[in-house]
């Protein structure tokens, strides 16, 4: 079972998110803000990292940066979800590290297709 770090301020779409992925099977743990997403990255190593990009204490693209620069989660694929995207910001999540992007409202189906392709790529 793979596990996924949910890393989202919102408590609407966190439950509602990892709930739709706990019934697609993976094993998933949440944090609210990037401080706390960081750490529980270092603490728990997951197979991969959704994080929202607008988080309090530390946003999304510094709570990256760090997973990203540290030895033992650097290899963890991250995937930016955010709800504003404004021009920029898919280059921007790429250059602090994230693997993929992805927009809200979730599309389900395309956010596992990459959740798929990203673990695939990572057990290679």
């Amino acid at each position: 079972m793979h596990t996924i770090l949910l890393v989202e301020d919102n408590e609407m779409n966190r439950d509602m998110l990892s709930r739709r992925l706990v019934r697609k099977g993976f094993r998933v743990i949440t944090a609210e803000d990037g401080r706390e997403g960081v750490d529980l990255a270092i603490q728990e190593c997951p197979d991969l990292i959704l994080m929202d990009l607008s988080l309090p204490v530390l946003d999304g693209w510094e709570a990256t940066t760090i997973i990203k620069n540290t030895p033992k989660t650097n290899r963890i694929p991250i995937i930016a979800l955010t709800a504003h995207a404004m021009a920029g910001d898919e280059e921007k999540a790429y250059r602090a590290g994230c693997d993929d992007f992805d927009t809200k409202p979730i599309m389900l189906e395309r956010l596992l297709g990459k959740i798929e392709a990203k673990l695939a790529k990572s057990v290679e």
